[in-house]
């Protein structure tokens, strides 16, 4: 277990009343924040959340009880945080760039770092170009993006969000979700943690990797689990529905006892799809075919002309279907959209857009990818997916299926692949970034 980067020790907060008494809003709680992953608090109103939150970022005092940060008292300490709040809190005599630039100008940071800084982060959460518009000219889903440059622009290790969605239509706060959580999942991000409060369950089961729910009348813990979902979640499973479920019973049976946590539903995971035998360079030259061709062509056709049998040209026609770039209709292939920009494009946006449909399509690379950016150093014996693969298929076919993968994985740079020590190694996405720009 890494080091806790907050840490509460049987903290409580108690607020005076004019006759003398006290109203206990959170009672003596323990909890402790580990990096590497993004926490949701849950509970009913009045349970305490943004209390809670205040004390772990140092907003607040406890009334007792003391919060660590990196094993040494908060106190005397400016933690390292940022906090993103429901109110957009923007100055609105500021512009966009301005705003986001205040709170590097109040720690005394130089004009060209700061502006240089402040630039990076509006281009990172998708507000290139409207750097000198004003609040007022921005909508509610605009003004939270500002919000969230603001916040990482200091290079917080917590981020912490109180309802940051909860002032958003639902589009918005959908398309925000989805944004944030591919900044984390990408290391788009300079920071270590999330904490993010919030009354929205099905928002806490699709974001966070650990949930803490509160019970109230005083503020206490009722649970705090890990959740055992990959990314990215889909609400239509039984899974998420467990979670969702077992959420709303704690929330509302306060006197219910411990409850189950929902267990992992090994049986639903995806089944992985049988590969066509297919390479890259094969399905490209098809695409190009078709493009050439107005899109769409006869598969007896295309095989008498490239003299080959229609079962030799299928697998690599299969792999293009597979991939979404292209659908077979009454004996014909037909390029998509999709297809039209691979055939089209040069060969480092081929890669990217290879990348992206065969993480999309293909169960066995998103486990791949998924696998090796789960293990801290990012590598792992191709070995262990030969056994996977095992399980599912005749020795002499998982070795194909292996090498099919390989094939694809290496050419969307989705992983590295040292042949001689058989091990596979994450690619560095930082390195593709600059090779991108560079």
């Amino acid at each position: 277990m890494p080091e806790a980067i907050i840490e509460a020790r049987a903290v409580e907060k108690s607020f005076a009343q004019p006759d003398g008494g006290k109203i206990e809003v959170i009672t003596a709680t323990d909890l402790a924040i580990y990096p590497g992953t993004i926490v949701a608090l849950l509970g009913p109103s009045g349970s305490g959340k943004s209390t809670l939150l205040r004390m772990l970022s140092g907003l607040a005092r406890p009334s007792s009880g003391e919060v660590l940060w990196h094993g040494k008292p908060l106190d005397g300490q400016i933690p390292n945080v940022a906090i993103v709040f429901q109110s957009f809190a923007l100055f609105p005599w500021l512009t966009v760039l301005e705003n986001v630039e205040a709170p590097l100008e109040a720690l005394g940071m130089k004009s060209t770092e700061r502006h240089r800084r402040a630039l990076r982060m509006l281009d990172t959460v998708g507000l290139d170009g409207f750097e000198s518009a004003y609040p007022k000219e921005l909508s509610g889903g605009m003004k939270q993006r500002v919000g969230f440059a603001r916040a990482l622009v200091v290079e917080p290790e917590v981020l912490f969000m109180d309802e940051p969605f909860s002032a958003l239509d639902v589009l918005t706060a959908e398309n925000l979700r989805g944004e944030l959580l591919e900044l984390w999942l990408d290391k788009k991000m300079p920071i270590r943690t999330i904490f993010i409060v919030t009354h929205n369950i099905e928002e806490a089961v699709l974001l966070a990797d650990r949930i803490v729910v509160l019970g109230r009348n005083p503020g206490h813990v009722r649970a705090d689990f890990q959740l055992d979902l990959p990314q990215p979640r889909d609400r239509k499973t039984a899974q998420f529905t467990d979670y969702v479920d077992y959420i709303y019973t704690v929330m509302t049976q306060p006197q219910a006892d411990a409850l189950a946590i929902p267990a992992p539903n090994r049986q639903r995971k995806e089944k992985y799809q049988m590969l066509p035998h297919a390479r890259p360079g094969g399905i490209g030259g098809l695409l190009e075919l078709l493009a050439d061709r107005g899109g769409r062509d006869d598969l007896y056709h295309l095989a008498d002309e490239l003299n080959m049998e229609v079962d030799d040209l299928l697998p690599t026609v299969e792999a293009a279907v597979l991939l979404g770039f292209a659908v077979l209709k009454e004996g014909d292939a037909e390029i998509t959209p999709q297809g039209v920009a691979f055939a089209e494009a040069d060969i480092l946006t081929r890669k990217v857009l290879f990348r992206d449909a065969a993480l999309k399509n293909v169960v066995l690379l998103r486990t791949m990818e998924s696998t090796l950016r789960a293990k801290s150093d990012h590598t792992i014996e191709a070995e262990f997916f030969h056994d996977v693969l095992d399980e599912h298929f005749t020795e002499a076919e998982a070795l194909r299926q292996l090498d099919t993968a390989l094939n694809w994985g290496r050419y969307a740079e989705i992983f590295d692949y040292d042949s001689e020590a058989h091990r596979l190694t994450l690619a560095d996405s930082e390195g593709e970034e600059r090779g991108k720009h560079g």
